[in-house]
C-alpha cells in the first residue's frame, strides 16, 4: 500500500500543478499532508512516538532551506556581481572564443565538472548559472542546450566523487580506498557527464528551445553601463574563492582530521570551506574585486544586492515545499519498506546496491538517503561475497541514487523555475538526463568490474 500511496501521490501532485493550474507551492503542502494522511501518520507528533505530519512538513522544509537559502542568496549575490561587472560577459566571450559558439555547450560541461568536484550541488548551479544565462543570451543558443550539460557536470560529480558528504560515508560504510574511489569514479564520470551533458544536451535542445527567463535572467546577466570589462584571471578567481576554500577544507579532513598538533588548523580549514563561510568570503570579496577597485559606490553595490534578491522568493518556496514533501515520504517508512523487499533478493552487490538506492531514490526523492541506506544494506552482503571492489559498490550506490529525479525532489524544483521551464520540459530534460547518468554509469562500472 505504501507504494500505492506514493504512485498516486505523484499522480494527483502533477494533475494539480499541469490541470488544475494550482501553484506549486500550495500543490507540494497539500500532496505532502494527502500522503501523510493515507499513509496513516498522526496528525501531531507523539512523544517518543511517530512524528506527526505538521512537523514532518516544518522539519523537511527547515532542512531543505536551512542551507539552500543561505547558499541562493549569497550566490545570487555573487552572480549578480559577475552580471552588473561584466565578469560573466568576459568569461562567456573568452569561452566562445575558445570553444567556438557551435561547441560551447562542451566547455560548460568541463568547467561545471572541474568546480563541482570540491562543491554541493546547488553551490555549484548558482556559481555558475550566471555564465549559462550570459552565454544563451549572446549566442542565441536554446538555454537547455547551455543548461543541460552544466547541470550534468555537478550531478555527476555530486553523485560520484568524494569529497561530497553521501560518497564519502559511503567509502565508509564500505571500507573503501578513498583514492581508488576518486581514481575510479573519475573514469566513470567523465564518459558519463559527456553522455549525459553535451550530447543529451545538443539533442535534447533541438527540441525544447528556452530563452533566459526575465525576472531572475535579467539580474544575473549583463548589465554594464561602460564596456570596460574586468579581466579575466580577476573575474575566474572570484568564482573559484569558494571552491578553493572547500578543497582546502576536503584536503584537511584527510590531512588533518586525527592530528593533535593540527587541530586548530583544521578546525579554521573546516570553518573556512564550510559552503556558507565560502560563499559569504567570496561574495564580500567580489564587492570589493568586481565592485569598489573597478570604480562602483557603495550606494551601487548595496542596490545590486538588494535588487538580486527578490526572483529568488518563489524559487526557494518551491524548492522548500518540495524538500517538505520529501521528508513526509520518508517519515511514513516507504525507505524502509523498500529496503526490507530488497534484502530477499540474490542479485550481485553491484546491481543490488544500485537497485536498491534507485528504488529509494524514485519513490523519497532524496539522493543522500538512497544511498546511505543502500550503502548500509548492501555493506555487510558484500563481505560475504569476496571479489567484488567496495570502491565500484561505492559508485554503484551512487549511481543509483541519482536516477529519475522528479517532483518529489528538491532538485527538480531548481532546475524547473531558473531555467523557466513547465513540469513536462523538466522531466524531458532534467528527470532524463539524471536517468541518463544513472544507467550509463552503471553500464561502465559492470565494464570496470571485469578488469578490478
Amino acid at each position: 500500500m505504501l507504494l500505492v500511496i506514493v504512485l498516486l501521490a505523484i499522480v494527483v501532485l502533477l494533475l494539480l500543478i499541469t490541470v488544475a493550474k494550482i501553484n506549486p507551492f500550495v500543490a507540494l503542502i497539500v500532496t505532502a499532508i494527502g500522503v501523510g494522511l493515507a499513509a496513516g501518520m498522526p496528525l501531531l507528533s507523539v512523544k517518543d512516538g511517530p512524528v506527526g505530519i505538521i512537523d514532518s512538513i516544518k522539519t523537511g522544509m527547515g532542512n531543505t532551506l536551512g542551507l539552500l537559502a543561505i547558499v541562493l542568496a549569497l550566490g545570487t549575490m555573487l552572480g549578480k556581481m559577475m552580471a552588473e561587472s561584466g565578469g560573466a560577459e568576459r568569461i562567456a566571450t573568452t569561452l566562445i572564443r575558445l570553444f567556438g559558439q557551435r561547441n560551447v555547450h562542451w566547455a560548460m560541461m568541463v568547467v561545471a565538472f572541474i568546480v563541482g568536484i570540491p562543491v554541493f550541488f546547488q553551490v555549484g548551479f548558482v556559481l555558475l548559472i550566471p555564465l549559462v544565462f550570459t552565454i544563451a543570451r549572446q549566442t542565441g543558443v536554446s538555454l537547455v542546450k547551455i543548461g543541460v550539460p552544466l547541470v550534468a557536470g555537478l550531478s555527476v560529480v555530486h553523485g560520484l566523487v568524494p569529497p561530497h558528504p553521501a560518497a564519502m560515508t559511503a567509502v565508509g560504510i564500505f571500507n573503501a580506498d578513498v583514492g581508488k574511489t576518486i581514481l575510479f569514479s573519475l573514469i566513470v564520470g567523465l564518459p558519463t557527464a559527456i553522455i549525459a551533458g553535451p550530447l543529451y544536451g545538443n539533442w535534447i535542445g533541438k527540441r525544447i528551445h528556452k530563452e533566459v527567463p526575465k525576472a531572475i535572467g535579467d539580474q544575473l546577466t549583463e548589465n554594464v553601463d561602460n564596456k570596460e570589462l574586468p579581466g579575466f584571471f580577476n573575474t575566474v578567481f572570484t568564482i573559484l574563492v569558494p571552491v578553493i576554500l572547500m578543497l582546502a577544507a576536503s584536503i584537511a579532513d584527510v590531512s588533518l582530521k586525527d592530528k593533535a598538533d593540527y587541530a586548530g588548523l583544521y578546525d579554521f580549514f573546516k570553518f573556512v570551506g564550510d559552503p556558507v563561510v565560502a560563499l559569504l568570503i567570496a561574495t564580500v570579496y567580489s564587492f570589493f574585486s568586481l565592485g569598489f577597485f573597478r570604480g562602483m559606490s557603495r550606494e551601487k553595490v548595496l542596490k545590486f544586492s538588494n535588487d538580486c534578491l527578490a526572483p529568488t522568493a518563489t524559487i526557494l518556496l518551491v524548492i522548500g515545499a518540495g524538500g517538505a514533501f520529501n521528508r513526509v515520504l520518508l517519515d511514513s517508512g516507504i525507505g524502509d519498506y523498500i529496503a526490507e523487499l530488497a534484502t530477499s533478493s540474490h542479485l550481485s552487490p553491484i546491481l543490488l546496491g544500485w537497485g536498491i538506492a534507485a528504488l529509494i531514490r524514485v519513490a523519497t526523492g532524496s539522493a543522500t538517503v538512497s544511498m546511505m541506506t543502500a550503502a548500509g544494506i548492501v555493506a555487510p552482503i558484500a563481505v560475504a561475497m569476496p571479489g567484488v571492489s567496495p570502491e565500484l559498490l561505492v559508485l554503484a550506490t551512487g549511481a543509483g541514487s541519482l536516477i529519475l529525479s522528479h517532483v518529489n525532489d528538491s532538485g527538480f524544483w531548481l532546475i524547473k523555475e531558473y531555467f523557466g521551464m513547465t513540469v513536462k520540459e523538466t522531466l524531458q530534460t532534467w528527470t532524463a538526463l539524471e536517468t541518463i547518468i544513472s544507467v550509463a554509469a552503471l553500464g561502465f562500472i559492470l565494464v570496470l568490474d571485469l578488469f578490478i
